[in-house]
C-alpha cells in the first residue's frame, strides 16, 4: 500500500546557510533582468536589427518584469547609438498651407530657432535706419528726378498740344478730362450742350482727335510712372539686400552644411526684400484697440518663427520614449488652433509632435492594451510603420469627417523600434486577425512566468531584494527573511523546484513587511516579518473561504471528515476570486442501479459543468469499458453529483473523486472520508497532474483543523504533483507531528487501496480478478447487473 510523503517533500525549504551575506544591506544591487534569457535575446536581435519590420512584441504575464526589462535594456543599448537629429517645422513661402520640415544635427534646432529670432529683430532694426539714411534719400531723390523730368515734359506737351486744339486739360479722380475753349473762355459741360449743333460737332472732331493724341502720351506718362516704381523698388532692394545682406551671409555660413536650411534662409531673404514695409512700420489703424494694434504689428513676424517639434539637446544616446497613453494625437502629433478675435486660426507655429516624433531615431515602448482601448491609434501606428513617415493630421480628418480648410505639415521620415509590451493571448488574437501585425511586428520576446530554483538564481532573487530596498530606500532584509522571500517565490510559481519571476508580486510582499518592521521598530526586515505580511494579505481576501469553512463546522455544508461511507468521498477543487485562490472541499456521490444509460452528469444535466468537466466523466465511462466489459456489456446506470453545489464547475480534476466513488458504490466497499482526494484521470486508471495542489490540500486541512485533528486525515494527490507542493509551515508542522498525511498516487488503483483499505486486485490471465479484492467486488456486481439486465422482460401492456 501507499506510504504517507515524507516530511522533507512537504515544502522546499530554502536553509538560511545558503544566503552569503548576513543581510541584504551587504549585497550588490541587481545590474541585469533575472530569469529572462530566451526574451532578452529576442529583445537584442529585434531591437539591433535594422531592417523594417523587425518590431519586438513582448509577451507575458503581468508582473514579470516585461515594461521594466525593455525599458533597462533600451537604456543601455540607447547609450551605444548616436544621438537622433532635432526636427523643425518652417514657414512654406511657396504654399502656407503646407509647413517644411526641417532635419538638423542634434543640439542645433534651439540654436537655430533663436538665431532665426534675432535675425529677425536685427532685421527689424538695420531696415528702417537704412530706409531713413540720407544715403537712401539722395539715391532715391536722382533716381525720381530723371524720371520726372521726362514726366513733366510730356505733360506740358500735352498741354500744349491741348491749347493749340482749343481745348484746356483739367485732372478729375475719373482721369483727364478736355474742356472746349470758345471766346477765350473753357465752356463748361452743362453749357457746351445749349450750343448749337454745328458747333458742338465741330469741338467733337477736334476733341477727338486731341484724346487719341492725348491716349498716346499719357501711355508714355505711365510708363514712366511705372519706372519710376520700379527704380524705386529696385534702389529699395539694393538699400535692403545692402542692410540685411551680412546678417543672411553669415546665417547661410552657419548652416552650409545642413541639408534645406542655406535654401530657406533665402526664401526668408526674399520674403523680407518683396515685404518691407512690415519691417518699415504697419500705420495705426484709428480707433482699434491696443491688443489689435499690437497683434497687426506682430503678426507679419510670426511666419519667420522656427516650429521645434523634437529637440535632441540633452540626450546621451538615440531617445528612448515610452508612451503610458497613447493615444491618436499623443502617438502621431496634433496641430493645435486658438481663437483670434473670434476667429479659429492655426499656423505652422502650432504644430505639436507625438511620440513617435520624439522617439524617432530610436526606440518607442508602448503597452498594447492602452495602444488598442485608444481610437485609431492601432491604425495610425500601422501606417506610420508601413509608409516609413510620420504624418500629422486630425482624427477626424483621417475618419474623412472634417472638410475645413487647415495645414498639412509636411511628414517626417521615420527611423524607428517600436516595442509592444502585452500579453501572450493578445499576440496570438493579432497574428490571427490582423494581417499587417506579423508583418510589422516580427520579433516576439516571450517571458517566462518561472525560472529554475538553484543557487546561482537564488542568489539573483537577494540581489534584485537589494536593488528594491536601495532603490525605495527600504529597510534590508536580514539572512532568514531572503530564505523565507525566495520559499514564497517557488509558492509563487507553484513548483518547489522554480522560482517566480512575477517580481511585482515578490516586491509588494517586501514593501508590505517593511510596513510590519516599522511597525515594530525593527531596523531589518526579519522573517516573521515576511510571514505576517503573506498571512495578512491572504486575511485581507479570505473572508468568503473562512465562511465556507464556518458553514462546514456547523454543518450547513454536509463535509464528512470522520468514519466511512459507500458511494461518497470528499473532493478538492478550488475557487479563485482573482487576488485570492483557496481550496474548498466538496462531497462527491455516486449512486448506481441496473439500466442502460450508462454514467450520467449531473452537473452537466443541469447545465453547471462545463466542457472539461464533462470530458472527465466521460473518461470514466472509457475506464469502466477498458477494465470490467471485456466479457459482458456494461448494464449501468449511475449518476455522479457535486453535492450542495451551486454554481458552475469546471476541470477533470475530480474525475478521480467521481471515479472512486463510483467504485464504492459498485464493489460496496466504503470509503475513508477523513481523506480527501484530487487528481484527474486517463482510460488506462492513471492518475494526472492538476493544479492549485497546494490551496485545495491547505483547503482540507483547514476543515479538518477546525473540526479537531485526529491523526488520521490526509488526502490523496497525484504523484506527479508532489514536484508542486509549497505547503505553509503550519500543514508542514502538523505533519511532522502525525496529524495530517499527503498520499502520492499513480494509478486508481493505488487510489482505492488507500481510501478502502482493501487491495486493489490485478487482472489474471482469464480475465477475472483475484477474489476479495475492489477490483474483484466491482467485476462480479456488473456481471450480476448484466445478468438482470438481461433476465429482464418488460411486462407486456395488456
Amino acid at each position: 500500500m501507499i506510504q504517507p510523503l515524507e516530511i522533507e517533500e512537504y515544502r522546499h525549504v530554502y536553509e538560511p546557510g545558503k544566503v552569503e551575506c548576513a543581510s541584504t544591506g551587504e549585497m550588490r544591487p541587481l545590474e541585469e533582468i533575472i530569469g529572462q534569457e530566451r526574451a532578452l535575446r529576442a529583445l537584442r536581435f529585434g531591437l539591433e536589427i535594422r531592417e523594417p519590420g523587425f518590431n519586438v512584441y513582448a509577451a507575458g504575464a503581468q508582473g514579470t518584469g516585461r515594461m521594466r526589462a525593455v525599458q533597462s535594456f533600451l537604456d543601455q543599448l540607447a547609450k551605444q547609438k548616436p544621438r537622433a537629429s532635432d526636427w523643425v517645422y518652417v514657414h512654406n513661402f511657396q504654399n502656407q498651407y503646407e509647413p517644411n520640415a526641417i532635419a538638423l544635427p542634434a543640439g542645433q534646432g534651439t540654436r537655430f530657432r533663436e538665431e532665426m529670432k534675432q535675425f529677425i529683430e536685427e532685421a527689424r532694426q538695420a531696415l528702417p535706419r537704412a530706409f531713413q539714411s540720407e544715403e537712401y534719400a539722395k539715391r532715391r531723390d536722382e533716381t525720381l528726378q530723371l524720371l520726372q523730368g521726362t514726366r513733366t515734359d510730356l505733360i506740358a506737351r500735352i498741354n500744349q498740344k491741348a491749347q493749340e486744339a482749343g481745348f484746356v486739360i483739367q485732372m478729375s479722380p475719373i482721369g483727364l478730362l478736355t474742356i472746349p475753349i470758345i471766346d477765350g473762355r473753357p465752356v463748361p459741360e452743362e453749357e457746351f450742350i445749349t450750343l448749337p449743333g454745328e458747333v458742338r460737332a465741330e469741338v467733337q472732331r477736334r476733341r477727338e482727335a486731341l484724346n487719341a493724341e492725348l491716349r498716346s502720351t499719357l501711355r508714355q506718362v505711365q510708363d514712366i510712372e511705372r519706372q519710376g516704381a520700379e527704380a524705386v523698388k529696385d534702389v529699395n532692394h539694393d538699400i535692403a539686400l545692402y542692410a540685411i545682406g551680412n546678417l543672411v551671409a553669415e546665417l547661410r555660413e552657419k548652416y552650409a552644411g545642413v541639408a534645406e536650411v542655406p535654401e530657406y534662409i533665402d526664401a526668408v531673404q526674399n520674403d523680407i526684400l518683396e515685404n518691407l514695409q512690415a519691417f518699415l512700420g504697419v500705420p495705426e489703424q484709428p480707433g482699434a484697440p491696443p491688443q489689435f494694434q499690437a497683434f497687426i504689428r506682430e503678426m507679419p513676424f510670426r511666419k519667420y518663427e522656427v516650429n521645434i517639434v523634437v529637440d535632441n539637446a540633452d540626450d546621451g544616446g538615440a531617445p528612448v520614449v515610452v508612451e503610458q497613453n497613447p493615444t491618436f494625437q499623443n502617438l502621431l502629433g496634433k496641430i493645435e488652433k486658438e481663437v483670434q478675435f473670434g476667429i479659429f486660426t492655426t499656423d505652422f507655429t502650432m504644430i505639436r509632435p507625438g511620440s513617435l516624433h520624439k522617439a524617432n531615431g530610436g526606440y518607442l515602448v508602448l503597452s498594447v492594451e492602452d495602444l488598442l482601448r485608444a481610437p485609431l491609434s492601432w491604425d495610425g501606428l500601422k501606417t506610420a510603420l508601413k509608409t516609413g513617415e510620420a504624418v500629422i493630421e486630425e482624427p477626424g480628418e483621417r475618419m474623412g469627417f472634417i472638410t475645413a480648410k487647415t495645414i498639412k505639415p509636411e511628414p517626417i521620415p521615420l527611423d524607428i523600434k517600436v516595442a509592444l509590451i502585452g500579453t501572450p493571448m493578445i499576440y496570438q488574437a493579432l497574428y490571427q486577425m490582423d494581417p499587417d501585425f506579423k508583418e510589422l511586428f516580427k520579433v516576439k520576446a516571450d517571458f517566462d512566468t518561472v525560472m529554475d530554483r538553484n543557487d546561482e538564481n537564488a542568489g539573483k532573487y537577494a540581489d534584485f531584494m537589494c536593488n528594491l530596498v536601495r532603490e525605495e530606500k527600504l529597510r534590508h532584509l536580514d539572512r532568514e527573511a531572503i530564505a523565507r522571500v525566495v520559499e514564497y517565490g517557488s509558492r509563487l510559481a507553484a513548483d518547489k523546484h522554480k522560482l517566480s519571476t512575477q517580481f511585482a508580486a515578490v516586491a509588494d510582499l517586501i514593501r508590505e513587511a517593511n510596513f510590519y518592521a516599522a511597525s515594530d521598530g525593527a531596523e531589518q526586515i526579519r522573517k516573521q516579518h515576511i510571514t505576517k505580511a503573506i498571512e495578512e494579505k491572504i486575511y485581507r481576501s479570505n473572508l468568503i473561504q473562512q465562511k465556507i469553512e464556518e458553514y462546514i463546522r456547523r454543518g450547513i455544508f454536509l463535509i464528512e471528515t470522520e468514519g466511512e461511507k459507500i458511494g461518497q468521498v470528499n473532493g478538492l477543487s478550488v475557487i479563485g476570486l482573482g487576488d485570492f485562490a483557496f481550496g474548498r472541499p466538496s462531497k462527491v456521490t455516486a449512486s448506481i442501479g441496473v439500466g442502460r444509460e450508462g454514467i450520467m452528469d449531473i452537473e452537466r444535466e443541469a447545465a453547471l459543468g462545463g466542457p472539461i468537466h464533462t470530458k472527465g466523466v466521460l473518461i470514466i465511462s472509457g475506464y469502466l469499458n477498458n477494465n470490467y466489459a471485456h466479457d459482458k456489456p456494461l448494464a449501468l446506470s449511475a449518476r455522479l453529483v457535486f453535492e450542495q453545489s451551486y454554481e458552475g464547475i469546471e476541470g477533470d480534476s475530480a474525475s478521480s473523486t467521481e471515479l472512486y466513488a463510483l467504485l464504492s458504490a459498485l464493489s460496496g466497499l466504503p470509503l475513508k472520508q477523513y481523506i480527501a482526494v484530487t487528481g484527474s484521470v486517463n482510460q488506462k486508471g492513471e492518475v494526472q497532474a492538476i493544479g492549485g495542489v497546494n490551496e485545495k490540500l491547505e483547503g482540507f486541512y483547514e476543515v479538518c483543523k477546525a473540526r479537531g485533528l485526529d491523526g488520521t486525515q490526509g488526502a490523496l494527490i497525484p504523484a506527479s504533483n508532489v514536484q508542486n507542493l509549497m505547503l505553509k509551515e503550519e500543514v508542514v508542522e502538523a505533519a511532522r507531528a502525525g496529524k495530517f498525511r499527503i498520499y502520492p498516487v499513480r494509478t486508481i488503483d493505488e487510489g482505492i487501496e488507500v481510501l478502502t483499505g482493501v487491495p486493489a486486485g490485478t487482472r489474471r490471465e482469464d480475465g477475472t480478478y483475484e477474489e476479495g479484492t475492489v477490483n474483484y467486488l466491482v467485476d462480479r456486481r456488473l456481471g450480476e447487473m448484466a445478468e438482470a439486465m438481461r433476465g429482464f422482460q418488460p411486462m407486456a401492456a395488456k
